[in-house]
């Protein structure tokens, strides 16, 4: 929104207002998102969000803006991530499964030699 008193800098210092915070807004989450791992960054919208903000307000506050909230509403990494993420998570699922099952089989031949053994 506009800051009061501040409405002929909002109207006269851009020329494309909208162009020039989402310039603000990529260089932010440009320079903030590649130091985290992806599942931190799903974890950290709020902390993206507020570094966005704070860095618009900064900026924008010289325009004569002043940025009452920014919401990071989803986070969409790129198909090959996405797809590399579900392998990751099918894998790990694959893992859980076979431990269980190596457990389950380790039970059956611990009470089938408590068997045998009460047996003779």
């Amino acid at each position: 929104q506009t800051l009061a008193g501040k409405e002929s800098d909002a109207f006269y210092k851009l020329t494309n207002t909208r162009s020039q915070i989402q310039a603000y807004v990529f260089d932010v989450i440009r320079a903030s998102v590649p130091k985290l791992l992806l599942d931190d960054a799903f974890e950290q919208k709020n902390d993206i969000a507020k570094a966005v903000e704070d860095e618009l307000e900064k900026a924008m506050s010289a325009y004569g803006f002043e940025i009452v909230q920014t919401l990071i509403v989803d986070i969409e990494p790129d198909e090959h991530v996405k797809r590399a993420m579900n392998e990751i998570n099918a894998a790990a699922r694959m893992r859980l499964a076979a431990n269980e099952k190596a457990e389950a089989e380790k039970i059956v031949q611990i009470k089938r030699a408590e068997g045998e053994a009460e047996a003779k």
